[in-house]
Parts: C-alpha cells; sequence; structure tokens
C-alpha cells in the first residue's frame, strides 16, 4: 500500500502519519522555506531512528537547486526493542524532525564536494560523527527548539524500554541535557541584551 503524503509550501512532500509535526518543526526554519525536502519511511536505518542526506542526484547541481531527504524508520529496533513513530509523543517527535532540520541546515552552506567529504567523515570517524551531531542540535537550539530538543533527550534517556548502550552512545555523540539547557540560556541573554540596546 502507498503511504500517503501531504505537499507543503510547495516543495515539502510529508507523510499524513506526522505531518502535525513536521509542520510544526518546519515553522521554526523559515530558512528553508524554499528547499525541497521530503520526509519518507525507510525500513532500513541503522542505529538510528532518523536519517538527513541530500538526494545524491543533484549534490552538484549548486546550494540553492539541492533538495533533502528525512528518512524515518517506520519500525526502529534498538537493542531488540521495537519502536515506531506512535510510540512517540508529539513533542519528542517535533524535537526529532528539528534535529534532522538542523542538518539541512548545516547541509546547505557546503559545496558539492564538501557533502561529499562530509558523508565520507561521517561514516569513517565517531569524532566527527558527535561533531555533527552536536552542529544539528546547536542549529535547532538556535532556531529556538530548545524545549523540544530537551523533551527528546528526556525521552530517549529517561526511557526505560531503551538499552543503557543505546543511551551511552547518545550521550557520547550528542549535546547534553546541561549543555542544552546553557545553549538556552546564552540566547535569551544575549536576545535581553539586543532589546535592552535597541530600546
Amino acid at each position: 500500500m502507498e503511504e500517503q503524503t501531504i505537499t507543503y509550501q510547495g516543495n515539502k512532500i510529508i507523510p499524513v502519519e506526522i505531518f502535525e509535526e513536521a509542520k510544526r518543526a518546519l515553522a521554526y526554519f523559515p530558512e528553508l522555506e524554499e528547499v525541497g525536502i521530503e520526509f519518507r519511511f525507510k525500513n532500513d536505518i541503522s542505529k538510528s531512528f532518523m536519517q538527513a542526506q541530500p538526494a545524491f542526484s543533484n549534490v552538484f547541481k549548486g546550494k540553492n537547486n539541492r533538495n533533502y531527504y528525512i528518512f524515518i524508520s517506520s519500525q526502529v529496533n534498538i537493542e531488540g526493542k521495537d519502536f515506531s513513530v506512535r510510540d512517540i509523543p508529539s513533542d519528542v517527535l517535533v524535537g526529532w524532525l528539528g534535529h534532522e532540520l538542523g542538518h539541512v541546515m548545516d547541509y546547505r552552506d557546503r559545496s558539492g564536494m564538501g557533502l561529499v567529504i562530509f558523508g565520507l567523515r561521517y561514516v569513517t570517524s565517531n569524532k566527527y560523527i558527535m561533531k555533527a551531531e552536536r552542529r544539528a542540535d546547536v542549529y535547532a537550539v538556535n532556531q529556538g527548539m530548545g524545549d523540544y530538543i530537551l523533551k527528546t533527550k528526556d525521552f530517549i534517556l529517561n526511557n526505560t524500554d531503551l538499552s543503557e548502550s543505546y543511551k551511552n552512545r547518545i550521550k557520547r555523540l550528542y549535546l547534553s541535557p546541561e549543555e542544552i539547557v546553557n545553549l538556552v540560556n546564552e540566547l535569551e541573554e544575549d536576545s535581553a541584551e539586543t532589546a535592552l540596546e535597541e530600546g
């Protein structure tokens, strides 16, 4: 049976099942309004629930002519436990999608060759994975998604059904809740200072 999708903003293809959450996440990224993104369910994402990547067919077409995919596991198996999109609270899903949109923000400023090098380094270096994942978190927090990103982290780190080894991988590679709170506080201080200067 073919997946039902909705076209949004003229260039976003979103499965009906996650449309509301994707729309909420996209609202935080006005810079991506002109960027083509297809959200698509996929069966075989290894070690992950979601994955953002450029469409390989137009990597070298120039930064403004690229499209991107955000793949979502229809069913993810983490250390013997099965999870599906239906098992995830709406706000947590918004945060997860926001993290992936953070990757798209990171990708869109890279050249075609820069994206190829990024992909090679991502699959060969744990240190590079950590930098890339933390950068995506920072993009999402800077866009105002701190609360959602925190809810996603809380869901992962405090979900009793997830194994300790999976949680440790998340702790090692991604921003910690404390780092996210610090980032949010810095942003709030900066905007308060800006408001005072402009006032």
